[in-house]
C-alpha cells in the first residue's frame, strides 16, 4: 500500500522506503561482520517484526536460521500493557547458539527484556537485539540494543509490519497515524 491509498489516515511519513532499504542494507552487514564464522538464529517476534525479518535476513550474508516467536503486552490498545504474555513458543532448541532477537519496535523495554532474560535461561551462547525502531524517550527499562534502525519519537507509527488493529501492516514506509483513526 503507497501513501496516496491511506492519505487520510497518515499525518506524515517519518521513514520512507528507500531509508528503510538503506538502514536494513547497513544492518545485515553489520550483523554479518559481528557473526562470521558463528551459526545464527534470527527470533522474530510476531507478528511485527515480519518485514524487518524477512529484508534484513536477506541483507545478512552469513548462514542463519529463523525461528518465531508471539508476545503480547499491547492487546488492542496503542500502548504496553506490561503484562507479557507468550502465544507462540521457539521450535528450535537454542542451547549453544548465537540468537539475534528481531523486534519491530521498542518503546518501554518491559516486552523485550522480559524476552531476553526468557530465552537466555535456556543455555544459548548470545542472545542479542535487532530493533527497527526504538522510541528512546520512553523507555522503562534499560535493554541494551545491538542493532537499532530508527531511533524515533514518542508517536504512535504504522507501516513497515507495525499495524493498528491489524490495518497498515504493509505500507511500504512508516508513518504517524491521524488520532481521528484510533481516537486519539
Amino acid at each position: 500500500m503507497r501513501l496516496e491509498d491511506c492519505k487520510d489516515d497518515i499525518v506524515n511519513v517519518l521513514i520512507s522506503e528507500e531509508e528503510i532499504k538503506q538502514r536494513m542494507a547497513e544492518m545485515g552487514r553489520e550483523i554479518s561482520e559481528d557473526y562470521r564464522g558463528k551459526p545464527l538464529l534470527l527470533v522474530g517476534v510476531l507478528r511485527g517484526a515480519i518485514m524487518v525479518m524477512a529484508d534484513l535476513s536477506r541483507e545478512i550474508s552469513v548462514p542463519l536460521q529463523m525461528d518465531w516467536m508471539a508476545v503480547s503486552s499491547y492487546g488492542a490498545a496503542t500502548k504496553s500493557s506490561g503484562v507479557v504474555r507468550i502465544l507462540k513458543d521457539l521450535n528450535t532448541d537454542i542451547t549453544d547458539m548465537d540468537v539475534l532477537i528481531v523486534e519491530d519496535i521498542i518503546d518501554s523495554g518491559l516486552t523485550l527484556d522480559y524476552l531476553k532474560h526468557n530465552l537466555e535461561s535456556r543455555g544459548p551462547n548470545s542472545v542479542r537485539i535487532a530493533t527497527f525502531l526504538r522510541k528512546p524517550d520512553v523507555q522503562k527499562v534499560d535493554v541494551p540494543v545491538d542493532y537499532v534502525g530508527f531511533d524515533i519519537p514518542n508517536e504512535f507509527v504504522v507501516g513497515y509490519g507495525l499495524d493498528y488493529a491489524e490495518d497498515y501492516r504493509h505500507l511500504t514506509f512508516v508513518g504517524t497515524l491521524a488520532p481521528h483513526v484510533y481516537g486519539g
